[in-house]
């Protein structure tokens, strides 16, 4: 098959499917970064915040698995063999959390918006990808090299399951297994969430999502001639290199990323109209689309810095057990936090407050 595809365009097909998954899962499960957030601080209802632990269990009992079995190795993914810097992650988690509040949508939140005919999360993507760009490869690149200087080829797997090897002698796979099924169970301890077996359900699929990008990536750069990377769902950088594919496809070639997201949109497009939520909608008020744009703008950056989004470190990175993955992860939250508590009360005393 690899021969007749060519690895690059296989790796493109595995980010699509992968990414038609979770794009169902974000228009028919609901599953969505934001709307968690909103739902656990101002709603008291925590069902999709388990839903992500959901998602994350799964994803590092499944990844954990993939790597016992030899189909990637831990210094083959970039969460693992670039050296953490704990600074970036949290200045770049705050700065994507706090984007996220104000554009309304985190990346992959924006897409699958975007397939439902939200044309106010075009605005977002667009922003939020070419914004990545800059703070990547662009006109701000050098100052975040300065700032925050990258370091690859760590002397160590930048991972929790291989410091417990190193120290303890604990296999990774244990560590993996332990800490995901502690995930799901924490997840699961919950009646409203036992009464809702389609968010378990959409979850799991996101989590298995996510392992499909491990699996598949890392069998093409194994059994293909090209130096493919070993990658899973990430929706900051994969969304400007679509938009550079889209422009230049004559020249470039496919990629992980770009089937990743071209799957949400497909997903997501499918998901809303099974459901019969599709519907063309536009920014009617001036203030709203200068705050998105503000927001995708920080997103982007942030997401660069942090080294993912909220899929990307909230999920990908988690699966390997990344040393960046929880401190990300709480700084996007925090981040997400402060900026729903500007919109919704502003920072002013909140009635009843001392």
């Amino acid at each position: 098959m690899l021969e007749l595809l060519g690895e690059a365009n296989a790796a493109a097909l595995v980010g699509l499917g992968g990414g038609v998954a979770l794009g169902l899962a974000a228009r028919i499960g609901r599953f969505c970064t934001l709307g968690a957030i909103e739902d656990w601080l101002y709603s008291s209802d925590d069902r999709r915040m388990r839903m992500w632990a959901i998602a994350i269990g799964v994803a590092i009992i499944g990844t954990h698995l993939a790597l016992a079995a030899g189909l990637m190795a831990p210094a083959e993914t970039a969460y693992l063999d670039r050296v953490w810097n704990p600074v970036a992650s949290v200045i770049g988690g705050l700065i994507f959390g706090y984007g996220m509040a104000l554009a309304g949508n985190c990346g992959y939140g924006a897409l699958a918006r975007l397939g439902g005919g939200d044309l106010r999360a075009f605005v977002i993507v667009i922003v939020m990808g070419l914004s990545a760009h800059v703070a990547m490869s662009g006109p701000l690149a050098h100052l975040r090299i300065w700032v925050f200087p990258e370091l690859r080829g760590a002397a160590a797997p930048q991972g929790f399951a291989q410091l417990l090897e190193l120290r303890l002698g604990i296999p990774p796979l244990a560590t993996g297994l332990a800490i995901g099924g502690a995930l799901l169970a924490v997840a699961l301890l919950s009646r409203a969430m036992l009464r809702s077996p389609a968010q378990i359900l959409w979850g799991a699929v996101v989590g298995l999502a996510v392992v499909s990008g491990w699996v598949g990536t890392g069998w093409i750069a194994h059994a293909g001639f090209a130096a493919e990377p070993i990658r899973s769902h990430s929706f900051a950088e994969p969304i400007g290199d679509t938009m550079i594919y889209a422009m230049t496809a004559s020249g470039t070639s496919l990629s992980f990323g770009v089937g990743s997201v071209l799957g949400v949109l497909a997903g997501a497009a499918i998901g809303s109209l099974w459901r019969g939520h599709f519907r063309w909608e536009a920014c009617e008020d001036p203030r709203e689309l200068r705050r998105q744009i503000g927001g995708a703008m920080l997103m982007g950056v942030g997401a660069i810095l942090a080294v993912g989004c909220s899929i990307g470190q909230g999920i990908s990175a988690f699966s390997v057990l990344a040393y960046s993955a929880p401190v990300a992860f709480l700084s996007i939250l925090a981040g997400a936090a402060i900026g729903l508590r500007q919109l919704i009360t502003g920072f002013g005393p909140v009635r009843g407050e001392g």
